[in-house]
């Protein structure tokens, strides 16, 4: 069960009408990494989770979260757009710029009737696709981090693209969430570990006997870049607590393989002499 607050998470209170900016910040509402994707992430990762407790209540709790910060945004852009003439010749006060005009999302008011939606800065709309709900807490945890880290990302970036003190302290709000959440989602893998849940690699139940050892722990180099055996990944004791990484030129362990010719009945280019045989063969059979 859901309820509502009318009081939002935190102000949304643009001090001026900004239609290019609210084109700008559409992209941390309905943008592959904006919040209509995380608050979708988490709350499928928690609808999803088999395992009862604090892991599912915490991802309950975040998911529900995000979407307060859907309806913040939302706000914003709403009010970024208030004032924002549609048309320029309905403009009686002389304030209109067509500059304004030429960043702002026509869909905004010729769509939205003035109203923010769920798509991106360039009017891509969001998409389902984006979010990820595998079952497996330690893969999906992992991919939480990154998606706060790029939301942090992008909302920096969007802070100096404004001087509106409002939406600025609105950007600086979402920066300090998505600090504490990737800070959340790193303990939470830190926590599964030490309670026993999973470990690496993901996921750690499938038998390591099915896989080939001598390659688990080599770093295969297959760029002419000689610095990338520098890197802590190509030697020294490995995250999986079973060796030591090493490093290896790449080469090939397999045989090249020819393919047989195709099925004459779907006209590919097979070679010459093969395929009219095998094509008298076929209208034999179909005889």
């Amino acid at each position: 069960m859901f309820t509502h607050q009318k009081a939002p998470q935190f102000a949304a209170r643009p001090e001026a009408p900004d239609p290019a900016f609210a084109r700008k910040f559409q992209e941390v509402l309905g943008g592959k990494w904006g919040e209509m994707t995380v608050a979708m992430q988490y709350l499928y990762q928690g609808w999803n989770t088999r395992l009862p407790g604090k892991y599912k209540d915490m991802l309950m709790a975040i998911g529900t979260e995000e979407l307060s910060h859907v309806e913040m945004i939302v706000t914003a852009i709403d009010q970024l757009l208030d004032k924002a003439p549609p048309m320029a010749a309905d403009d009686t006060t002389g304030s209109t710029q067509a500059a304004e005009f030429g960043h702002q999302n026509p869909q905004h008011t010729i769509v939205n009737g003035g109203g923010a939606y769920p798509h991106d800065s360039n009017g891509i709309p969001w998409s389902g696709a984006y979010v990820t709900a595998s079952g497996n807490l330690m893969a999906d945890f992992h991919l939480n981090v990154t998606a706060e880290m790029q939301g942090r990302l992008q909302v920096a970036r969007l802070f100096h693209m404004t001087d509106d003190p409002g939406m600025k302290d609105l950007i600086r709000f979402l920066t300090t969430r998505d600090h504490m959440h990737q800070m959340q989602w790193l303990s939470a893998i830190e926590e599964l570990k030490a309670d026993g849940l999973d470990g690496l690699p993901v996921p750690e139940a499938f038998p390591l006997e099915e896989e080939f050892d001598e390659f688990s722990r080599v770093f295969i180099q297959a760029s002419d870049g000689e610095a990338a055996t520098e890197g802590r990944w190509a030697s020294g004791p490995a995250p999986d607590g079973r060796g030591d990484f090493q490093s290896a030129l790449i080469q090939a362990h397999g045989e090249h393989t020819d393919l047989a010719p195709g099925d004459p009945r779907l006209y590919g280019t097979n070679p010459l002499m093969e395929t009219r045989g095998l094509i008298d063969k076929a209208k034999d059979a179909l005889k």
